[in-house]
């Protein structure tokens, strides 16, 4: 099934369509995954990281107040990272830094696959077009082009992951666990 989903992505005429659309569909399905370990059992599994970067911006629109419309980049994982709770589906008896231990986990997550999908795909109009016309392309070793989103700073990425951890220590209400400190690092 895995490889079945990879392919539909990649032979489509227009990754980007075809990526949305599987996401979308199997998004309601993930929703209703009862343990945090057959959710990331699932998300790990999938070959195609367009269509893991997919799901998981998904899964962050959902867990957001205000969702926003910009497309995937850098700045929008911050914005996930501002705007994010814990998805209410997800609360079931474990704690609550375990829930966000997970939410961290599908950061980090949506981050590799993000950085994935840009390293497989450099220019934004390779995610437009059919694998044939994107064979010149690829043959050249087109160079990754950071889009204007992409360009984020050092100081906004410290403010943010200050303003986050801020929120989990309010939620908590007790000091952060290593495990928890450990992630936050190594999202940074």
């Amino acid at each position: 099934l895995q490889r079945m989903l990879s392919m539909a992505v990649e032979v489509d005429g227009s990754p980007t369509c075809s990526s949305r659309k599987i996401a979308e569909y199997i998004f309601p399905f993930i929703l209703n995954i009862p343990l945090r370990s057959q959710r990331e059992a699932l998300l790990n599994a999938l070959e195609s990281q367009l269509l893991r970067c997919r799901l998981l911006e998904l899964l962050f629109q959902h867990s957001c107040d205000v969702p926003t419309t910009s497309s995937m980049s850098l700045d929008k994982i911050l914005y996930f990272l501002s705007h994010s709770s814990v998805l209410p589906q997800f609360q079931d008896e474990t704690a609550t830094w375990q829930r966000w231990d997970e939410m961290l986990q599908y950061l980090s997550l949506l981050l590799m696959s993000y950085q994935s999908v840009k390293l497989a795909f450099p220019l934004a109009e390779h995610l437009r077009r059919s694998l044939s016309d994107r064979m010149d392309l690829i043959i050249q070793k087109a160079k990754p082009r950071l889009q204007d989103s992409d360009d984020i700073s050092q100081l906004d990425i410290q403010l943010k992951m200050n303003d986050f951890i801020n929120r989990m220590q309010e939620a908590l209400g007790q000091p952060l666990p290593l495990q928890i400190e450990e992630k936050l690092f190594m999202l940074q």
